[in-house]
């Protein structure tokens, strides 16, 4: 079953989040992403909202049905995000924190890890083995782009890992072309070529005023935009979708 998760970047205020999350809720999203706390290159930057973020995201859970997906960066804090969080995300910056993520594997909660910007695809299945080594085996793994040479772009958008990831394990397999475009137009064209390679779903960002946003609002879809975005995904989605075979349909 292919998954569209969306939401913001990070949880900036109660109105930002439910706004955010009814509009994609009504648009076909399945779950909604968003931020409690958020690392950033730089200490001034604004790091989330943390447990009153946590707040608004089951505030928003209890208004709309959408489960929430929420980034873990803080091994201290993982009962305060298993209190909120149907799916733990592992950010790119954390793909390596094995204290981190046997911790997450413990849990039993289902996770999402995304790869590291510099990581190959042998480090993200390495890092996986340490939430299955624990006896969690719901990951999903997260193709976020990669850091090249390449500057028209945020990141590198790794499209061969989709069918490199699902020829080399059987656990599901998303993309993030919002981190990887790092532009909004970029957002859409990235989605459908990610789809067309057979992912499982995709996460991206949305705010309901991307250029009011406190972290990431150059690659953060709108919510009037985010109705029309899904309807061509999940078209795609269904254009590419394995046919049935003769046996199982016998």
């Amino acid at each position: 079953m292919f998954r569209l998760i969306a939401g913001p970047c990070t949880v900036e205020s109660r109105e930002q989040t439910l706004t955010t999350a009814r509009a994609v809720a009504a648009g076909g999203a399945v779950m909604l992403r968003g931020g409690a706390w958020k690392p950033r290159t730089s200490p001034h930057s604004f790091q989330g909202l943390g447990h009153a973020g946590l707040r608004i995201l089951a505030e928003a859970r209890a208004e709309t049905g959408l489960p929430i997906v929420t980034e873990l960066t803080d091994v201290r804090e993982i009962d305060a995000v298993l209190e909120v969080a149907d799916v733990i995300q592992v950010g790119a910056r954390n793909m390596s924190n094995s204290a981190l993520l046997t911790e997450i594997g413990r849990s039993g909660r289902p996770a999402l890890l995304k790869r590291g910007a510099a990581a190959t695809i042998d480090d993200l299945l390495a890092a996986a083995d340490y939430i299955l080594a624990e006896g969690n085996e719901d990951v999903t793994l997260c193709e976020r782009g990669i850091r090249t040479f390449e500057t028209s772009t945020r990141f590198t958008l790794d499209v061969a890992a989709v069918p490199v990831l699902k020829e080399r394990t059987r656990l599901p397999v998303i993309v993030d072309p919002s981190h990887a475009a790092g532009r909004r137009e970029l957002v859409r064209p990235l989605a459908l070529a990610a789809v067309a390679a057979g992912a499982d779903g995709l996460i991206v960002e949305v705010h309901p005023n991307p250029a009011e946003a406190l972290c990431d609002g150059p690659q953060a879809l709108t919510t009037a935009e985010f109705a029309a975005f899904a309807d061509d995904v999940y078209a795609l989605a269904a254009a590419v979708a394995p046919a049935p075979s003769l046996a199982a349909a016998a």
